[in-house]
């Protein structure tokens, strides 16, 4: 079976598509009644488990890995020969600078700073920067500067936290089997190195990139959240639950009896557009997608051209956003009403 539809760089292309099924029939096949393969796109490069459809769709969106042309790890039996060549092409990695990437991040966040910066001419003038905004920039300039450890050329003190944060994330690790592992690589390197001593430290030098979340009081049976004209509000105004927990009299702060954090929508959509790996892909359903009435996006759909036909300025410019609610696994009757009947 040929595999050279793997180095098409059509992926919209007859062959690369056919290609794609081809692969996705010989996984199912070596994997009856599996639900969930490994997807061999350039994204999750064979580490994450997906499901078959998702693997399909990421192929077409990313790629498959261009190494990848004998599928032993989806169930093709090797022999002597091909084994050892399968295993020098599979450990072929792209060559990924860390502090570069954490360096990109830096100037996507704050683009201005960085030109400001960089930008010597005297008749250019400067882009006026919030001092807050420049704190945190030089703050977080200098974190990705500095070396984790003298003569350390490998790690910076943020390319450090970014990838040890990756991971806690990534493997859902608690605070404190963070704290603890943190603490163990702190004492195996040597003694004057810069790495935070803790979780909560660590996430203090992150601060700077943005995207946070907000905190919002909620009662404890999830009748209303004390937002907005209900923030001073102490009690519920449903069930009269009180807001926050029985503590000790000593205790001078009160601890909520739930919290929720509130992810707020508009930086987040705004950082899309800052950063230079992602500002060209929120216009590709405009500028790149092909149109041959094969499903692909939904940009493809009936809906989204019904939609841009309706509102032809708004469809105009490729950098308006569509959002779409999605409600999958969400209940929206509540327990109590369940028994109503």
């Amino acid at each position: 079976m040929s595999r050279r539809w793997i180095q098409n760089p059509n992926r919209c292309s007859d062959k690369y598509l056919d290609g794609i099924e081809d692969f996705i029939e010989f996984a199912c096949r070596q994997n009856p009644g599996a639900t969930r393969i490994r997807c061999p796109c350039r994204k999750c490069n064979n580490t994450l488990w997906e499901t078959i459809e998702n693997v399909g769709f990421h192929l077409v969106r990313n790629g498959m890995i261009e190494t990848y042309s004998i599928w032993n790890l989806h169930g093709e039996q090797l022999d002597h020969a091909s084994s050892s060549n399968a295993t020098r092409m599979d450990s072929v990695e792209p060559i990924v600078d860390h502090n570069d990437q954490v360096m990109d991040i830096i100037e996507d966040v704050f683009p201005f700073a960085s030109t400001n910066i960089s930008n010597e001419r005297e008749d250019d003038m400067p882009t006026p920067i919030d001092s807050a905004e420049f704190e945190q920039y030089e703050k977080l300039l200098k974190n990705a500067n500095q070396e984790l450890y003298p003569g350390c050329e490998s790690f910076s003190v943020l390319t450090a936290i970014v990838e040890l944060m990756h991971g806690k994330i990534k493997y859902r690790m608690s605070n404190l089997y963070f704290d603890y592992f943190l603490g163990v690589f702190k004492r195996m390197l040597p003694t004057d190195n810069c790495l935070p001593k803790d979780h909560k430290q660590a996430k203090k030098m992150l601060n700077g990139l943005g995207l946070g979340y907000e905190k919002i009081h909620a009662c404890k049976n999830n009748c209303m959240l004390f937002y907005k004209e209900h923030e001073t509000l102490d009690t519920c105004l449903i069930c009269n639950e009180s807001r926050f927990k029985m503590t000790s009299q000593n205790r001078t702060t009160k601890i909520p009896q739930k919290v929720m954090r509130y992810l707020p929508l508009k930086p987040r959509l705004q950082r899309l557009y800052m950063s230079t790996h992602t500002a060209t892909d929120m216009r590709w359903h405009k500028e790149k997608r092909v149109d041959d009435d094969v499903m692909r996006h939904p940009a493809d759909g009936e809906a989204w051209k019904e939609f841009d036909r309706t509102f032809p300025e708004f469809a105009a410019d490729p950098r308006n956003v569509r959002l779409g609610l999605a409600t999958d696994g969400f209940n929206p009757i509540h327990d109590d009403d369940c028994f109503d009947n």
